[in-house]
């Protein structure tokens, strides 16, 4: 039991050793503006707006926008804990060096295997989402489509960051205007006034409305809380963030602030503009800006969001390349395995760790989209679950001391945001709960048969030492 409670020690300097007997480093290549333009690249506003959040129009309805905002206001209590942890702990293992610390090498172990499964998972559900935006000019199918994405981004991931830094920014100014054409075009033709944002209304078939209970509005926080997570990439991104101390937790919540925002309002305005309860429960938002406006701003809009998907992608594979290539050097699996996922190609990049996010991604698109979903709610919210549990535990022992941002209303917050949590990961499916479960359950058997009685040589958590307190 002291496993799960006793914060970790951190690595001596060996713990990943290369040939040269130091440990691999990232290099300290992007500053705020950079980390930013990355962070917000990965939340991926304008695909997220276009990809997931018409599965929770055909759900919820006119409850999206509130469901989307509650999740949005859960996200900063989420937000704070991450700020104060990732400048604690400035790793690019993100979540499970943060929780590893803090609570015990087998929390971060479950930690990083739920991380793994949003990493894995996340890219391919977006990418799927790419044949949708193209069919104006040409027709794919969704999962060719998805796989071929992947792997672009594969490719492009294996770049030096500083690069990637700039092509996203590209990519992401495009997917802004795309949201902001729709958010405008909605307002302009709205049909119905703000007080349908909380009408609770969703189309039932045969023409009948339904009303949206609160327990589906709960049931819907896992996935809108999934809308938002990309703003944890700039705790992933910290040892190649400069001056971390400051920069992470400004990058974090200027992130979530940003994405909130781009995301948000356009829902809204979908709800007020579209023609009809059938038309906004349908979720086809390509066809009502069409409807608004012409088909040459509907193909243009869609462009700019396949762009974005892409640029989704790119950003996912570099922050969860970084995530193996952490567990590695923290030595987490055999010596051969950690040697692999550890080596950085000419540009920096760990390349081996890049393509084993890369392919497998391509793989997933040929999943089932609905169970993708449900496994990646499921997921996010435990992870988030267990960080804020890490948060209420950063202010003791050496750590109390330790000069890190420092969140307002502790330990009120995560205590609150546990509860919140616990409750919404208890109205899921249970077969996506079973499916998460049933991979933690192995997760945690390979702990108690490889990791723990090798305690001495691996799961050793390291900080980069230029960070150290």
């Amino acid at each position: 039991m002291t496993d799960t409670l006793r914060p970790v020690e951190q690595a001596l300097p060996d713990a990943a050793p290369t040939a040269s007997g130091s440990p691999q480093k990232l290099k300290r290549s992007i500053g705020i503006v950079g980390g930013t333009l990355l962070t917000l690249s990965c939340v991926t506003p304008a695909s997220t707006l276009f990809v997931v959040v018409p599965d929770l129009f055909s759900s919820l309805g006119t409850a999206t926008a509130l469901t989307i905002a509650i999740g949005s206001l859960l996200c900063i209590a989420v937000a704070f804990c991450y700020s104060e942890l990732g400048t604690l702990i400035p790793s690019a293992g993100g979540e499970y060096a943060m929780v590893s610390t803090m609570a015990g090498r087998l929390a971060g172990w479950l930690v990083f295997v739920l991380s793994l499964l949003v990493v894995m998972i996340v890219p391919p559900v977006i990418a799927m989402g790419t044949a949708d935006y193209l069919a104006p000019i040409v027709h794919l199918n969704p999962s060719m489509a998805g796989a071929g994405v992947m792997l672009l981004a594969t490719l492009a991931g294996l770049l030096d960051l500083r690069a990637n830094a700039w092509i996203t920014g590209v990519f992401l100014v495009l997917e802004v205007i795309a949201a902001a054409v729709v958010a405008v075009l909605g307002f302009t033709h709205s049909r119905r006034g703000v007080d349908s944002l909380t009408s609770m209304q969703v189309a039932g078939s045969g023409g009948h409305t339904n009303t949206v209970t609160a327990m589906l509005v709960v049931s819907g926080l896992a996935i809108a809380l999934f809308i938002t997570q990309g703003f944890s990439t700039a705790v992933y991104l910290s040892e190649e963030l400069e001056n971390p101390r400051r920069n992470v937790a400004r990058t974090v919540l200027a992130t979530l602030a940003i994405s909130t925002v781009i995301i948000l309002v356009p829902v809204v305005a979908i709800t007020m503009g579209a023609s009809d309860l059938s038309t906004l429960t349908g979720g086809d938002i390509s066809s009502m800006v069409t409807a608004w406006s012409n088909s040459a701003v509907g193909t243009f809009v869609s462009l700019c969001v396949a762009l974005a998907i892409i640029n989704a992608g790119i950003v996912m594979v570099i922050q969860n390349s970084r995530v193996l290539f952490a567990s590695a050097r923290d030595k987490a699996w055999p010596e051969p395995v950690n040697q692999s996922l550890s080596r950085l190609g000419r540009f920096g990049s760990p390349w081996v760790a890049t393509l084993l996010v890369g392919v497998p991604g391509a793989l997933l698109c040929f999943v089932n989209l609905d169970t993708l979903y449900g496994v990646t709610g499921v997921s996010v919210t435990a992870m988030y679950l267990l960080v804020a549990v890490a948060a209420l535990l950063a202010r003791r022992g050496q750590h109390r001391h330790t000069q890190a941002w420092r969140m307002p209303l502790w330990p009120a917050m995560p205590v609150l945001l546990i509860a919140v949590l616990a409750y919404i990961l208890s109205q899921q499916e249970m077969t996506y709960l079973l499916w998460t479960g049933g991979i933690t359950a192995v997760a945690t058997l390979y702990w108690a048969f490889y990791l723990r009685p090798r305690r001495e040589t691996r799961w050793l958590v390291s900080i980069p030492e230029d960070v150290q307190a």
